[in-house]
């Protein structure tokens, strides 16, 4: 174990499965730090993730839409992102229905009912995408999703196991520890795939651990006696490295005040937290800023005595803002305005502010829906079949600025001042660019012009820069996991491909 730069020969092909025993146990952060690992070697690594399911994404150079996750593992690898890293994404737009994306453009929608019939197609795009990366890259790092386990998806999985038997790749399994339970689970998840499944499972990593790991030994033995694999390493806790996450259910770790400097005064900010939340990695820039609290609000008193509002972007601006009305929070956001206090809306935020959203031939549902919004700017919005992905550069507040945009509606500007291809009026402002507060010179003056319209006197913005704190970020979880993984037995069993004469693990699919 331990850090190395080390250079390794190109070896075109070589790849790694990061399965887990179930979502959340973290496949995207052990995933994101071998990609930094791995390509600290001199190896030239890809992030890929065959069907990521979330509403965080990003646009990539050449115009496609890929999962946030792997936009930043594509970032650790230090490679350029591309769509076949994220062939198929999933877009929850409700319970039971999602918006589909493959290589990165719109592809229709699946339902629960349909989900496993409607995979085959998604499955060949999937395994396609993984091919061409192969070919093209010295070790390709995949993530799974979910878990192997799920035997009621199986016959149609192309995303753990149906993925590994695709390219024959090594799988190593992680569990958090955090949550208990971590050694039945990882046992159980191994018993519970048939035997050729099982041959691809080359080992474990136990992730989240906090105390003393020489309290673990005797369990790590056994494991290892039981199923034949060897434990990896153990990943301790690291409360302080979070990275850009897909899943809205990280939301509530995102809403603890991070440590401030100084004793100086606090612009708080409010973020609306919509059902249906999307791209909510925009106000991280805010949250690693050290004079600002941010916090994420789901009824109108979360409102109060928030200096800044932002109403971010959204898989479904009508339900949404009918939400937004039936809580109240529309009357909370409208008097904040009339108080001269600023309010900031991204993308599907921007459209609930103006006078009209609707939704004629139903690109987020049912067709025909129209509702009113807010009134707080003068634009109307128009959801149109066809999705704009686009990178954005231009200049606002006096300063250059940029961005991405991913949308249906298309929104008409009647009033107002100019803002990112938006508009604003007095303190209350909208525009369709995602990731803007990202950029240094932007988000400062924009804070600096909120602080003041929230009558907050003697506060002012830090030098802090986002792009270099993504890098210390991953550098961090690659140190962390150069320490505590044996990076050098994962790497030879990327390149070198699973382990041979694995025992089968009896009680479940393989029999015993």
């Amino acid at each position: 174990m331990g850090q190395s730069t080390d250079t390794y020969p190109a070896r075109r092909g070589g790849s790694l499965l990061v399965a887990g025993t179930s979502s959340d146990a973290g496949k995207s952060v052990i995933t994101t730090g071998l990609c930094r690992a791995f390509a600290r070697r001199g190896l030239s690594v890809a992030p890929f993730k065959a069907q990521n399911m979330s509403n965080n994404s990003m646009v990539t150079p050449d115009g496609a839409e890929i999962g946030r996750a792997q936009w930043v593992q594509a970032v650790a690898a230090r490679s350029v992102p591309e769509s076949a890293m994220n062939p198929v994404l999933l877009k929850p737009g409700s319970d039971r229905r999602s918006h589909v994306v493959v290589r990165g453009r719109p592809a229709g929608t699946i339902g629960a009912t349909d989900f496993v019939a409607g995979r085959a197609a998604l499955a060949e795009a999937a395994f396609a995408a993984y091919d061409d990366l192969v070919g093209r890259f010295d070790v390709v790092v995949c993530e799974g999703a979910g878990s192997p386990a799920e035997i009621n998806l199986r016959r149609s999985d192309y995303v753990n196991m149906g993925l590994a038997r695709h390219g024959s790749i090594p799988t190593v399994l992680v569990g958090d520890i955090d949550r208990g339970g971590v050694f039945a689970s990882m046992f159980g998840t191994v018993a519970l795939l048939d035997e050729a499944d099982q041959a691809l499972v080359s080992g474990f990593v136990v992730n989240r651990f906090r105390g003393d790991v020489s309290l673990l030994a005797p369990a790590l033995e056994q494991l290892t006696t039981l199923t034949g694999r060897p434990v990896h390493g153990v990943v301790p806790y690291l409360p302080d490295l979070w990275l850009d996450s897909e899943d809205a259910l990280a939301l509530e770790d995102r809403a603890a005040p991070h440590t401030r400097t100084g004793s100086g005064p606090v612009l708080r900010v409010a973020v609306v937290a919509l059902p249906r939340i999307s791209n909510f990695t925009d106000v991280d820039a805010l949250q690693l800023e050290p004079g600002v609290e941010v916090v994420f609000a789901r009824s109108a008193r979360g409102l109060a005595g928030a200096d800044v509002v932002v109403i971010p972007g959204t898989r479904a601006t009508l339900d949404d803002l009918a939400w937004v009305r039936a809580r109240g929070i529309d009357e909370a956001v409208v008097r904040h305005a009339q108080q001269g206090r600023p309010v900031l809306g991204i993308c599907g935020g921007f459209q609930m502010l103006g006078a009209t959203v609707s939704d004629p031939d139903g690109a987020e549902g049912a067709p025909g829906r129209r509702a009113a919004g807010l009134g707080l700017l003068d634009v109307s919005t128009t959801f149109e079949a066809d999705k704009v992905l686009r990178l954005r550069t231009g200049r606002a507040l006096g300063v250059e600025a940029q961005g991405y945009e991913i949308h249906h509606g298309r929104v008409d500007v009647h009033g107002g001042e100019p803002f990112l291809d938006g508009a604003r009026a007095g303190s209350v402002a909208g525009t369709l660019w995602h990731g803007a507060l990202e950029g240094d010179a932007f988000r400062r003056a924009w804070l600096a012009e909120a602080a003041e319209d929230a009558g907050l006197s003697g506060w002012a913005p830090g030098v802090l820069s986002f792009a270099a704190a993504r890098e210390d970020r991953i550098d961090r979880l690659a140190d962390a996991v150069e320490e505590h993984l044996d990076v050098e037995a994962l790497l030879d069993r990327a390149l070198g491909g699973a382990a041979e004469g694995l025992p089968v693990v009896r009680g479940g699919l393989a029999g015993g």
